[in-house]
Formats: C-alpha cells, sequence, structure tokens
C-alpha cells in the first residue's frame, strides 16, 4: 500500500487504546527492518528521521525508499520528519512525500512556540496530502543528535498551557515532557504519571511520548493505557544496528562487504522493535480504512 497519513493512525490507537511505535531510521536498512518487524506483529509503524540524519540524506531520499518499501508493505506505513527545527524543512519534507510533520519549538517562548506550529499546520493544511502535524510543548533533557537540553533545562509540559497551545495551532498530536529524556539514561527514569493525567484531561488530541529507549517495558505499557497513542524509539535502534555491525567485523577483521555486516545489523533492528512494538500492542486488524 502507498504510504499512509499518521493522523488516521493516530485516532485509531486513540480510539483502541494502543499506541503506534514510531522509529527512528538512518539509512536502507533500518527502514527494511522496521518494516520487517510491523508486518511480523502485523502492525502499523511510523518511520522518522531527524534533522541531523537529512543532513547525511535530503528528504527525497528517505521519502522514495519509504515509497517503495510501503508500496510492497502488507501493513500501514507513515513516513514522519522527527523534530523538525525550522518551518523550511518541514515543507521540504512535505512537499518530498513525507506524511507526517513535526516542529519542534519547544526551547522557544510559548507565544513564539505556538506561531511556529500554527504556520506549519497552516501550510500543512493548504496542501492536498494534508501531512499529519506533531508539536512539541516542554522540554525533555539529554542528548541525542544535534538536540540537547542540559540538567536543570528540562521542564514538564504544563497542562493549562498544553491546552492553549493546542486550541491555538490546531496540532495533530502534542509530545509532552513527563521525565523521558533523549539518548541513554544514567539510572531508571522516573515518569510523571500524574501529569500524564492532568494533560490528558486538558487536551483533546493524541499525546506522543518521545525519549523512549530504555524506558522499562511497564512504563511504557502504563503511559499506553493513560492516553499516549506514539512511541518514539531512537537511540536503542542504533545502538543495535552498531552493535551488530561491530561484532561483524571483530570476528572477521577482513570483512569489507557491507552486505555481510549490514544483513545482521538489519536483523538486530527487527529483533528490537519487534519487541517494542509488542509493548505498545498495535494491530493492524484494529486500523480502520485509510
Amino acid at each position: 500500500m502507498a504510504l499512509v497519513n499518521s493522523r488516521g493512525l493516530l485516532r485509531d490507537a486513540r480510539a483502541n487504546g494502543y499506541a503506534v511505535g514510531a522509529f527512528n531510521v538512518e539509512n536502507m536498512e533500518m527502514m527494511q527492518a522496521v518494516i520487517a518487524a510491523a508486518e511480523a506483529e502485523h502492525a502499523p509503524v511510523i518511520l522518522q528521521t531527524t534533522p541531523s540524519t537529512l543532513k547525511y540524506a535530503e528528504p527525497a531520499v528517505f521519502a522514495a525508499m519509504a515509497r517503495a518499501m510501503a508500496g510492497k508493505a502488507s501493513v500501514p506505513v507513515a513516513m514522519h520528519l522527527d523534530h523538525g527545527d525550522r518551518f523550511g524543512l518541514c515543507q521540504q519534507a512535505a512537499s518530498d512525500g513525507y506524511t507526517s510533520l513535526m516542529i519542534d519549538g519547544s526551547k522557544l517562548p510559548l507565544d513564539e512556540n505556538i506561531a511556529l506550529a500554527r504556520r506549519v499546520v497552516e501550510m500543512a493544511s493548504g496542501m492536498s496530502s494534508r501531512p499529519c502535524v506533531e508539536a512539541e510543548l516542554g522540554k525533555l533533557g539529554g542528548k541525542e543528535d544535534d538536540l540537547e537540553v542540559k540538567p536543570g533545562e528540562d521542564l514538564y509540559t504544563d497542562p493549562g498551557e498544553a491546552a492553549r497551545f493546542v486550541r491555538e495551532t490546531g496540532i495533530d498530536s502534542l509530545a509532552v515532557a513527563i521525565g523521558t529524556a533523549h539518548g541513554f539514561y544514567k539510572g531508571k527514569p522516573r515518569l510523571a504519571f500524574e501529569r500524564l493525567t492532568q494533560i490528558r484531561e486538558a487536551v483533546d488530541i493524541p499525546l506522543v511520548l518521545h525519549g523512549s529507549s530504555g524506558v522499562p517495558d511497564e512504563d511504557v505499557q502504563r503511559a499506553v493505557s493513560m492516553g499516549v497513542c506514539k512511541v518514539n524509539f531512537a537511540t536503542e535502534l542504533r545502538a543495535a544496528y552498531t552493535q551488530a555491525v561491530r561484532d561483524c567485523l571483530a570476528h572477521d577483521a577482513a570483512l569489507y562487504d557491507p552486505k555481510k555486516y549490514g544483513g545482521p545489523a538489519r536483523e538486530a533492528v527487527i529483533s528490537l522493535v519487534r519487541h517494542r512494538i509488542k509493548i505498545c500492542a498495535g494491530k493492524v486488524g484494529l486500523i480502520a480504512p485509510l
């Protein structure tokens, strides 16, 4: 099937009490792995790329790969821009075929964040494809790619501000800050579930959990049961892929064929993604016609 708009996926997830797994990909093998895992679990899936990944290869390249793979996939696949850091990049990704966009103005003052998100929503609404728009309120700690929030600068999402943000922007989904962080955790993360409940009561759109690599399964499941409809995973996929490559090269230092270590790396990502999809509990059988 063709790439789908994630708006329908998230609405169905919310209506049926599950979450769609969203996985960051860096290359062809990782994209193949995520889709293969989703097919094995009969689940919808969202592919994601960050701005730093799109410096490595432009949006048109990833969109073309995603279209080709989604066209042969037996499950719904969406293509999402993760942490879009400027309007122009969102516009380019949408024009190149991304079906879902995130504009991340979380480091801006609230009024500026609202204005930026509203501008992206207006742009997306004017396109025939009407890509889904996600935005973030609050600040996640940690470092990943070009994203870094130093200790003490992270900030939970304020429920009152969230209600205003959603009302004034018209976004389709909201990424919330409730104690998760980008990158690897140094200790067990402590999620603010009471804050999540307050946000859920304040807004009426799907919620998104970022920084989920390393979050215990039971915490992800609890967040999903409390209204999170999209769960993002990035760091652990990169780690699994890279470790598999290292292991292959350590076993055979003379190895030079990328397919020989790309294949095992792909299998490592498949295994990880299958597990995370099970935790999110999404199934194609629940998906309404798109």
